[in-house]
């Protein structure tokens, strides 16, 4: 058995050796640990850091790409190089990794596929209070539309079984976070969360740059959400309020006219129609997303195959 712990990193020379450091070389239950850093375009000296330090493997982008794929590109990395659990980790030590082995004891037990590692929010004195707010919005979100009951979706801190990781996939280009546990959830893979602890603040998050910014990106990301894996529920729920309130305002006006007074009301019937008929539009796209909602999971089905047979060949995995 093999652990392979990914660390995402972008200009991170400074707390890169932090976080090595606490990092083990040996887990109960693995044969080998060994260490990745995928390098998004850093241009500072993170890469010869991670050298230095004896990182294992170093998936090196020659520009900055965005957390996403990053994420991505290590998690191709680490199948390709065998690993039977994947741990994600960020770079700027922000979780301890002592928990490491309570991360992984749910897929080495084989309770779970996928384990999330649940921050103390509300302790964190770090996080403003938007950003607690906004961190649980965003996991009650994902809590809906993936069917699970992972309390703090945001965190980077998490274990992924190989089989897990081959399925996933990330059309956000902000952030992998709330997307990948959604698709868990949708795919009926074992999800869960155990209750992690945080090391002290060493830098701002490069995430975003300001509260604003923040709240602007999670919005869309949380939209883009609901469209992307909930799209016939998203586009026939506002079918639904569309064409309920045409057919309200109808109703009014056949009020007003059988008791006389129809005249005064002739712009609620044009209304009437036009949001009727929006309605009806944005019915006919929700069943139009639906579709495309199958043909995009038989797509996925058919990259699973292909990953699995490529990157099996590739580690000496036997089928």
């Amino acid at each position: 058995m093999k652990l392979i712990i990914q660390i995402p990193c972008y200009n991170e020379a400074e707390t890169l050796p932090i976080t090595l450091a606490d990092l083990p070389r040996e887990v109960e239950g693995f044969d080998k640990v060994e260490w990745l850093v995928i390098n998004d375009g850093s241009t500072d000296n993170t890469v010869e850091v991670a050298r230095e330090h004896g990182v294992d493997h170093i998936v090196d982008l020659k520009f900055n790409q965005g957390l996403a794929k990053g994420f991505m590109a290590g998690i191709k990395e680490c199948l390709r190089q065998g690993a039977d659990v994947i741990v994600n980790t960020d770079a700027d030590n922000q979780y301890q990794a002592a928990d490491i082995p309570k991360l992984v004891k749910p897929i080495l037990e084989g309770k779970a596929e996928y384990v999330i590692g649940a921050r103390p929010i509300d302790e964190t004195e770090h996080f403003s209070k938007a950003k607690k707010l906004l961190q649980k919005l965003g996991s009650w979100v994902v809590r809906k539309a993936s069917r699970t009951d992972i309390p703090d979706a945001p965190s980077g801190f998490r274990a992924i079984s190989r089989d897990c990781a081959m399925r996933l996939n990330v059309y956000n280009n902000y952030t992998y976070t709330l997307e990948t546990i959604i698709q868990a959830g949708q795919k009926n893979m074992a999800i869960t969360s155990v209750p992690i602890r945080t090391n002290g603040y060493l830098r701002p998050s490069r995430l975003f740059s300001s509260i604003p910014n923040y709240i602007k990106k999670s919005v869309v990301t949380i939209v883009r959400i609901f469209v992307v894996y909930k799209s016939f529920q998203f586009f026939m729920t506002i079918a639904a309020i569309l064409f309920g309130s045409g057919f309200l305002l109808g109703l009014r006006y056949l009020y007003f006219y059988f008791t006389g007074d129809g005249d005064g009301h002739i712009q609620s019937v044009i209304l009437s129609g036009v949001l009727m008929g929006m309605g009806f539009q944005t019915g006919l796209i929700a069943f139009v997303a639906d579709l495309l909602s199958v043909n995009r999971k038989l797509l996925e089905e058919i990259r699973y195959e292909e990953m699995k047979e490529k990157y099996d060949k590739a580690a000496g995995k036997k089928q």
